[in-house]
């Protein structure tokens, strides 16, 4: 089984931290780990802090798969939304019309 420290280990020694291997650690972190794990992400923050260490972006693939989606997904999406908002607007306007109560 792969440690953190491994992971930090490959980083330190590769100039490169993954996107997998960011995964990797936060799935270990809600495991097992131990204090000598919690040393090497320390070692390692501070490495990325430095520049010492590229980290693979995160929000760049969920860009990229947002991008990747079906356009005809993205056309249905844009019209649900529209039909919400209007329908927003239409109850906004409905409570603005309402009459008070005459005693």
């Amino acid at each position: 089984m792969i440690v953190i420290k491994e992971i930090v280990k490959q980083a330190l020694t590769t100039g490169y931290l993954s996107a997998k291997a960011q995964a990797q650690i936060r799935t270990l972190l809600q495991t097992n780990y131990d204090s000598e794990d919690i040393d090497a992400l320390i070692i390692l923050q501070r490495s990325v802090v430095a520049g010492k260490i590229q980290q693979e972006s995160r929000c760049r693939n969920k860009y990229r798969s947002i991008v990747e989606q079906d356009s005809s997904s993205n056309i249905k999406l844009a019209y649900q939304v529209a039909a919400e908002l209007a329908c927003v607007a239409a109850m906004a306007l409905s409570f603005c019309y309402i009459k008070p109560r005459q005693s």
